[in-house]
């Protein structure tokens, strides 16, 4: 079945959060464990949600220390985050022609509209799922099934785009097919080992892999 139907992760994906994401842990953690974390010690936390990660860490302060993460990144947001190579060209030849687009994060959808905004990315995305709209978060397949429910698609004629394991395994679990993306913070090599059926080496590769023009 031809693909009409694509879903994207926002951070990592479409806009370059890492430095973001990466600051506002350490930020974070600094405040809780002074001179304990380094930018390498944070990267696995990125892909789970804020509760799952300092759940682990202090179940105690876990509420808490998201607030004092919410609170840095978005007072941060506009100054660290910045656009990947042929996002938003491809995205608006997507919309142009005809797909259906959506977006599929673990982000609260307060943060999600201010990245779409500050990237202008918001005028193509007919649904965006978010981390308030659902129970489950990625890898589970809930997010992914909703959104192809609001568009109207099934799962046989949709691919979902990430730069995280969480949504390779989303995707696979949704019945959809899968694209990882060779900028993903953890390395190309980290997001090959989860085995997606296609692997971008920028955004503007999945136009030829869905038939666009």
């Amino acid at each position: 079945m031809k693909i009409n139907t694509i879903l994207f992760d926002l951070d990592g994906t479409l806009i370059n959060t890492n430095d973001l994401i990466i600051e506002s842990f350490l930020h974070t953690l600094n405040n809780y464990y002074p001179n304990k974390y380094q930018r390498a010690d944070v990267l696995p936390f990125l892909g789970p949600t804020l509760y799952e990660t300092f759940g682990s860490l202090n179940p105690e302060k876990m509420e808490e220390m998201v607030k004092v993460y919410r609170k840095f990144n978005h007072e941060q947001h506009d100054i660290l985050v910045t656009e990947f190579e042929t996002v938003f060209d491809t995205v608006k030849t997507l919309h142009e022609q005809g797909f259906k687009l959506g977006i599929v994060t673990t982000k609260i959808r307060d943060t999600v509209k201010m990245g779409l905004k500050l990237t202008k990315l918001d005028q193509f995305f007919d649904v965006v799922v978010t981390l308030d709209d659902v129970e489950h978060a990625k890898p589970h397949p809930e997010p992914i099934l909703k959104a192809l429910e609001q568009l109207g698609s099934s799962p046989e004629e949709a691919i979902m785009v990430g730069d995280n394991h969480h949504d390779v395994e989303a995707g696979k679990n949704a019945g959809t097919k899968t694209a990882g993306v060779s900028w993903s913070v953890k390395g190309r090599e980290y997001i090959s080992s989860h085995h997606p059926d296609y692997l971008l080496e920028k955004m503007s590769d999945i136009l030829p892999i869905v038939g666009a023009e």
